[in-house]
């Protein structure tokens, strides 16, 4: 059978755009995170593989789960906290990820799994305000606990996830040493301080808006939370020294019907070339490809402003995901219990 040119050229068109039409929907967080990691990382990476990219959110694990149940997922990957995607690939809902595939070299061991990789960072810091304190602040977890030398208001967050590791850390625990937790101590330590609190913030806005307001002199926040609390001009400062280190997280879902792309779309998202953006885009956030810092050209502002930049990093610890996935609902009610005593 012959063809014409015309037909073979029509023919290529609708092959190339059948190539082209392949499309991934990735589920997150929504608002502003979901759409700066967009424009850093999860565009750059769906163009650079050939990829449509549609995007959706999600309201969590339960949400994750029912799409995963129904046998034939809405969603192809989904951006979660490192803790949920280890709760996820214990419960078997995840693909698992190829690490042929994926550069994961830079990543460390405690930001990825078998069926997920961390590709953000966030971290919990200590925050004070600088005309309480002046040139003698609090700089550590035992200085948050020593309210004689350090008095003032003082607030921490209601879900024992990195405060029960802050704890023990102002209980005299060397970082390297906190798990397992030893979760006993850590409440110990917390019924000490409980009287001291004067606010358990529920959320990170409420914890920005204390320490912005001055309604507390310190406090355990979010990085990405502080950081716009002082751009705005407040007397307020932070320090890395003993931060928890976590991750938002990728994992394909089972049952995708877009797996191998899926792979190749987080190849992308990992690769440190993509990664070295998050500095300079995403301030609040840190590369969680260590090699973004190999590759990035950042000035020394940058360098010290970001969390997971190595000096930075050093400081800190990784919280540990599996031992959260195996203990969160018992810490929880005995948390819980001692915030009301």
């Amino acid at each position: 059978m012959k063809y014409s040119v015309s037909m073979l050229a029509l023919g290529l068109v609708f092959a190339t755009s059948a190539v082209s039409a392949q499309e991934l929907t990735i589920a997150g967080f929504g608002g502003k995170v979901q759409e700066d990691l967009s424009r850093t990382l999860w565009q750059p990476a769906a163009e650079a593989a050939g990829l449509t990219l549609r995007q959706e959110s999600h309201d969590g694990m339960a949400g994750v789960r029912v799409q995963v149940q129904s046998g034939n997922p809405g969603w192809d990957i989904v951006h979660m906290g490192a803790d949920q995607c280890a709760v996820g690939e214990k419960a078997g809902i995840f693909e698992p990820l190829d690490y042929n595939v994926i550069d994961a070299s830079g990543v460390p061991d405690e930001a990825k799994g078998d069926n997920w990789i961390g590709i953000n960072s966030y971290s919990v810091v200590l925050a004070y305000n600088t005309e309480k304190y002046g040139d003698n602040p609090p700089q550590s977890w035992s200085d948050f606990w020593d309210t004689e030398t350090f008095p003032g208001r003082r607030s921490l967050g209601v879900y024992p996830q990195e405060m029960m590791e802050i704890a023990l850390m102002a209980d005299g625990v060397a970082k390297e040493d906190l798990y397992p937790l030893d979760t006993d101590r850590a409440l110990d330590a917390l019924s000490r301080i409980q009287p001291s609190i004067d606010v358990w913030w529920t959320s990170g806005a409420q914890s920005a808006q204390l320490v912005a307001d001055g309604e507390v002199d310190m406090l355990a926040i979010w990085g990405s939370r502080v950081t716009g609390v002082i751009e705005n001009g407040a007397p307020v400062a932070f320090t890395y020294n003993q931060g928890i280190l976590g991750n938002g997280c990728l994992a394909v879902l089972k049952g995708s019907d877009n797996v191998e792309a899926a792979q190749r779309f987080i190849a992308g998202v990992v690769a440190p070339e993509t990664q070295a953006d998050i500095p300079k885009m995403m301030p609040y956030y840190g590369p969680t490809n260590q090699k973004a810092f190999e590759v990035g050209n950042f000035s020394e502002e940058v360098l010290a402003a970001s969390n997971t930049a190595p000096e930075n990093a050093a400081k800190q610890v990784i919280i540990d995901v599996n031992w959260w996935a195996d203990n969160a609902p018992l810490v929880q009610e005995d948390y819980k219990m001692m915030m009301v005593e």
